[in-house]
């Protein structure tokens, strides 16, 4: 009792001594921002772009936006990309900002609690109101992705205008001019005139624009694949461009293929806008009308060396259908500032990536071999992914706001961007179960028909939920598709789901030998990937790229950033881990590592017996499966 009263009585004087401290009341933090309303805009921006310094990188902009009243005025940075599926836009390098009306510069004021707005008061009697400013481009990759280079640039509309909050981004016309250095040729999905190296490009509405962005290069070629479809190539040096007219008519299958399966097209002209270069950074971005997509320096002249990113024009295409014409109803936004719901970039992504893989193989860009080995490589990935047990495959789609795409130092427990690869081998198991259903008369072509092959030459955007996914499933076979895709998007399974093959005549297997896929994948980055050969990778530069949680080298207290220095008393090399990997196969004792980190050395213990092992698919059973039948041309 006395205790208690003790408890009471110290309680009640530190109650009393919080009360007497100063206590402040919240501020609402609410953006000062328009709602946008789906009205035209009164007016038409005028754009103008001096791209010329690709010395500096340095985008020099100025801007007309026409205004129809004095009084407060917000100006929006594009924040929210699309294809992103995160607030990418680089504000930071905004710098230079000046605007006038009048004559007469006006005071801007940014908005405390959204940094992409700008708060104007609009002068009586204006017309207009001017902008300058510059963009200031990567110049080092640690500042971002280098866009400009004494070859090539990629210029995005999104980075070098502001627009008027308040209004559906259609709902704003604008024209837009741009110059290049002298002697270069621009692509883009929006038409243009040149005339002494400035291009102007047809009126649009504000969010065509940014969905258009260019390439522009020194060296450069142009094939026409299809009456609707070109391919324009950058290139860093002439030789890059040497394509020959086979590797051009593999493109043309792409787009004959890509036709066949969907049954529409939802462009009036489609531009492939390819980089082949290690200067300019890499890209892989979806437009309705055009591609934005870098390549390997080397993608045409060393064709037979492997298939390296060939499958990513296969990809980009496809979104003009999925992504682009049908959209997931909570990626939608009336703008670029809007926040987007990433819920269902299992489908955006997932089943492009799936296409992708599909009229890779289909067109040739890829061999079916090669689809096979790649599709082994992504199974065995995930399928080493503890990190499942405490994270679904739905909450992956929200992974590019939480990091930002930053490098993760323990990627198989944290997951990744998975609604990607972990969403094809979905969809490469509704196939299987719709060709189950139908005795192989009906497959995933057959739901691609249905969903995107509506409204031939539409490109506005039509809106989907799940319960059009599955409506248009249950269309092609009854069956309980909410029930299997909610499974697979919730589930805490041991590992991947791997049904897409074991019910298609295939399964994962690892053998000691590589794939010439995975060969080539291990060639490219100049790193050795023994991720299933002990649990971790290592780079170019001898560290440690990854490690998987849970496994040997995980166990023996390897991270991600230390250094391998050597390998049972050996100096570290490719060679050296693979041979002591391999002759521990048949030994007791554990790999003797000595590693170095934060300037500490320390030998550690690998205890790994298992050999080297690579993931492989391994075909079961006699005659034609199911993946067989979707990886066959039409």
């Amino acid at each position: 009792m006395i205790i208690r009263s003790l408890l009471l009585a110290t309680s009640l004087i530190a109650a009393s001594a919080f009360a007497q401290n100063s206590r402040p009341e919240a501020i609402p933090a609410i953006a000062q921002v328009p709602q946008s309303r789906d009205v035209p805009y009164p007016g038409t921006i005028r754009l103008d772009v001096d791209a010329t310094d690709v010395a500096q990188g340095i985008f020099r902009v100025k801007e007309s936006i026409p205004v129809d009243k004095a009084g407060p005025m917000t100006l929006l940075f594009p924040k929210w990309l699309q294809g992103n599926h995160a607030p990418r836009g680089e504000i930071e390098k905004l710098a230079g900002l000046v605007i006038t009306a009048n004559g007469k510069a006006l005071p801007w004021r940014r908005d405390p609690y959204d940094v992409y707005a700008f708060h104007i008061d609009v002068p009586d009697g204006a017309k207009t109101v001017e902008l300058s400013f510059q963009f200031l481009s990567a110049t080092a990759s640690n500042q971002g992705r280098i866009v400009a280079t004494p070859a090539m640039l990629n210029l995005q509309w999104n980075s070098v205008s502001l627009y008027p909050a308040g209004y559906y981004a259609r709902q704003i016309p604008i024209e837009a001019t741009a110059r290049y250095p002298d002697g270069w040729r621009a692509f883009s999905g929006l038409p243009s005139n040149e005339s002494g190296g400035v291009y102007r490009y047809e009126k649009t509405n504000y969010e065509v624009l940014l969905d258009s962005p260019v390439f522009a290069g020194k060296y450069f070629r142009q094939d026409q694949l299809t009456p609707d479809v070109r391919l324009n190539i950058v290139a860093d040096e002439p030789a890059d461009l040497a394509a020959t007219p086979e590797q051009i008519d593999t493109h043309r299958r792409l787009v004959q293929q890509a036709v066949k399966l969907f049954g529409a097209q939802h462009y009036d002209k489609y531009e492939f806008l390819l980089a082949l270069t290690d200067q300019m950074g890499g890209i892989g971005l979806e437009h309705h009308r055009s591609s934005e997509n870098g390549a390997n320096p080397e993608y045409f002249t060393k064709w037979n060396e492997g298939p390296g990113r060939r499958n990513l024009l296969a990809h980009e295409f496809t979104h003009s259908w999925n992504g682009k014409f049908r959209r997931p109803a909570g990626l939608w936004t009336p703008d670029h500032n809007t926040p987007t719901k990433n819920s269902l970039l299992w489908v955006y992504e997932g089943q492009t990536q799936f296409w992708g893989y599909v009229l890779g193989a289909r067109s040739g860009l890829f061999t079916k071999q090669e689809t096979l080995d790649a599709l082994a490589s992504i199974a065995a990935v995930l399928d080493h992914r503890p990190a499942r047990e405490w994270r679904g495959l739905e909450d992956t789609t929200y992974d590019p706001i939480i990091s930002a795409r930053r490098p993760k130092g323990w990627v198989s427990w944290q997951r990744s961007e998975d609604y990607y690869n972990e969403g094809m081998l979905v969809w490469l198991e509704v196939d299987a179960t719709l060709r189950r259903l139908t005795d192989g008369k009906r497959g995933m072509d057959d739901f691609a028909r249905a969903f995107f092959g509506i409204r031939d030459r539409d490109w506005g955007t039509v809106t989907y939920t799940l319960d059009d996914i599955v409506r248009t499933l249950n269309g092609i076979a009854p069956y309980d598709w909410a029930g299997l895709l909610n499974m697979r998007l919730f589930e805490h399974a041991e590992g991947a789901p791997l049904t897409g093959f074991t019910a298609s005549g295939y399964k994962l297997v690892y053998t000691p030998e590589p794939t010439p896929f995975f060969k080539d994948g291990e060639k490219r980055s100049k790193g050795t990937d023994l991720s299933y050969s002990g649990g971790f990778s290592v780079d170019k530069d001898r560290k440690i790229s990854s490690v998987i949680w849970g496994g040997p080298a995980y166990k023996a207290g390897l991270t991600v950033g230390t250094e391998l220095v050597a390998v049972n008393g050996k100096p570290y090399s490719a060679d050296v881990v693979k041979d002591a990997i391999r002759a521990a196969a048949n030994a007791k004792e554990p790999i003797q590592l000595l590693v170095r980190n934060f300037d500490a050395y320390r030998e550690v213990s690998l205890d790994w017996h298992g050999g080297l092992r690579y993931p492989r698919l391994e075909k079961f059973g006699t005659g034609e499966g199911a993946l067989d039948r979707l990886l066959t041309p039409r």
